[in-house]
């Protein structure tokens, strides 16, 4: 009996001691700002090589390096995240490239829209829709990247 009193007079003073040294909020992730090189990307000044796959304020090497290495399962994440982006830009390198069918099916069975553009204007879209505070994730190869 003595244990659980003592239980029932700590609990409260341990319940305000935490809610006094509660740490704050973490504040938000600023958003990428990207900007193309021939060889990769400058995200809010850091210099990244090769091909680049943002969602949200999310930064991940990918591991295609020219455009016909794109498949669905190199863009299988999108089947795992939440919540999905509504659209997708693949930035194709230095010229637009046409997606094959099978690639514009996976990338309509996650519920997103797919914009095919070259990298230089799918950075620059990219930054713009994430200042609109649009969900939306990028692929993209490095300008430089040409079939």
């Amino acid at each position: 009996m003595a244990v659980r009193q003592r239980a029932v007079t700590t609990l409260p003073n341990l319940m305000r001691s935490l809610r006094k040294g509660s740490p704050k909020a973490a504040p938000n992730q600023p958003l990428p700002s990207l900007r193309y090189t021939d060889t990769g990307f400058t995200v809010n000044g850091v210099q990244y090589e090769g091909s680049l796959l943002c969602i949200g304020n999310l930064l991940l090497s990918w591991t295609p390096k020219k455009f016909s290495e794109i498949t669905p399962n190199c863009l299988s994440i999108f089947q795992l995240v939440r919540p999905i982006p509504e659209i997708l830009i693949l930035g194709c390198g230095r010229y637009i490239e046409p997606v094959n069918p099978e690639l514009r099916q996976f990338i309509r069975s996650t519920g997103m829209k797919l914009e095919a553009i070259d990298s230089r204007n799918a950075a620059s879209t990219y930054n713009i829709l994430n200042e609109e505070g649009r969900i939306v994730a990028a692929a993209l190869l490095p300008y430089g990247v040409s079939s």
